[in-house]
């Protein structure tokens, strides 16, 4: 962070603490960690636990919900949502272009000084906390 900016976020108008604040990274990951969980167990369901199932499976959760909800299975849970930078809902070409750079893996672990990962940045949204 640079001097001008007192905590991650500050520069794109969100608060420092509560709701609307940056998502901190323990609730990112754990959010990941209950969506895999969750293609995974659909894939063991429905397809001998095919990985690429489950990868397929994750990716059009992670499109539809987030680009209509603003939240996966796991955000919900964690209490975060996925916003466009100007508030508004992300649309689901928006979620489409932050999941396939999530799926690249490496986009998701450059951040910027706002804890931005490359995904968010490109599709033009950041991850907040709801309560």
């Amino acid at each position: 962070m640079t001097n001008a900016q007192q905590w991650a976020g500050q520069r794109l108008g969100l608060p420092e603490h509560g709701a609307g604040s940056l998502a901190k990274l323990g609730r990112r990951v754990v959010a990941l960690i209950i969506d895999w969980s969750l293609a995974m167990f659909v894939s063991q369901a429905f397809a001998s636990g095919d990985s690429s199932v489950t990868l397929a499976v994750f990716t059009v959760m992670q499109i539809l919900l987030v680009g209509t909800l603003g939240f996966s299975v796991g955000h919900r849970v964690v209490g975060i949502q996925v916003r466009r930078s100007d508030g508004q809902y992300v649309g689901l070409w928006r979620s489409l272009i932050r999941v396939a750079l999530i799926l690249l893996v490496i986009p998701a672990t450059i951040w910027d000084a706002d804890n931005r990962g490359l995904q968010d940045k490109a599709a033009g949204t950041v991850l907040v906390r709801m309560k």
